[in-house]
C-alpha cells in the first residue's frame, strides 16, 4: 500500500481524477523518470504546481521518499487492480475476448447460444448476402471466418440459398 496517501492507499476515481488534470499528468510523468521535486515543473507555477503534486500524493500515484524526493511506487497499478477482482462473465461474453470469439463452448446448447447471438448480430433476418459479404461481417467475431460459418450452417442459423450463391438467416432463427 502506497504509504504516503491520505486514504490508506490508491483509489481508482482519485488516480483517474489526478491523471485526467494536465498539470498532474506532466508532473507525474516528469517524477515517473526521476526528477527532483525542485526540477518539477508543470508549466504552471507556485499554487497550481503545487496543487497537481498534492493531487498526485493523495491518489497514491507518487509518494515521497526517506529523503524527501518524490517517488513514484511501482506497485501503485497493481495495487488498484488487485482491489477491483475481475468479474465472472455471463452469457455469451464468457466465451467473448473485447467482442471477438476466445473460445467455443464445448457444451452444445451453449454453443448454439454464441452463435445465435452472433447470427442476430451479423447479419439480419431476410438480408441474402455472397460468401464474402457473409465473411466480411463475420470477420469481426473471429479471424476464422469459415469455421464460424460453417458452424452457423450446421446449427441452422444460417442457410444457403437454393441456388447456392448466397446465404441468408433461415426466418425461424
Amino acid at each position: 500500500m502506497a504509504a504516503g496517501t491520505r486514504y490508506g492507499g490508491p483509489h481508482w476515481r482519485r488516480v483517474v481524477a489526478a491523471l485526467a488534470n494536465s498539470d498532474a499528468r506532466t508532473a507525474y510523468a516528469q517524477i515517473v523518470l526521476g526528477a527532483l521535486p525542485a526540477d518539477v515543473h508543470t508549466g504552471q507555477k507556485g499554487q497550481r504546481r503545487n496543487r497537481a503534486i498534492d493531487s498526485l500524493l493523495e491518489s497514491g500515484l507518487v509518494e515521497r521518499d526517506a529523503a524527501g524526493n518524490l517517488v513514484a511506487p511501482e506497485t501503485v497499478f497493481r495495487e488498484l487492480l488487485a482491489r477491483q477482482p475481475r468479474q465472472a462473465q455471463t452469457g455469451v461474453e464468457r466465451f467473448m475476448r473485447l467482442g471477438r470469439i476466445e473460445r467455443y463452448p464445448a457444451n452444445r446448447a451453449e454453443r448454439r447460444e454464441l452463435l445465435a447471438w452472433i447470427a442476430g448480430n451479423a447479419i439480419r433476418p431476410g438480408e441474402d448476402l455472397s460468401e464474402r459479404q457473409v465473411n466480411e461481417r463475420l470477420l469481426e467475431y473471429t479471424d476464422d471466418v469459415v469455421l464460424l460459418r460453417r458452424y452457423l450452417v450446421d446449427f441452422g442459423l444460417l442457410e444457403r440459398t437454393p441456388s447456392g450463391s448466397s446465404y441468408a438467416r433461415p426466418e425461424n432463427s
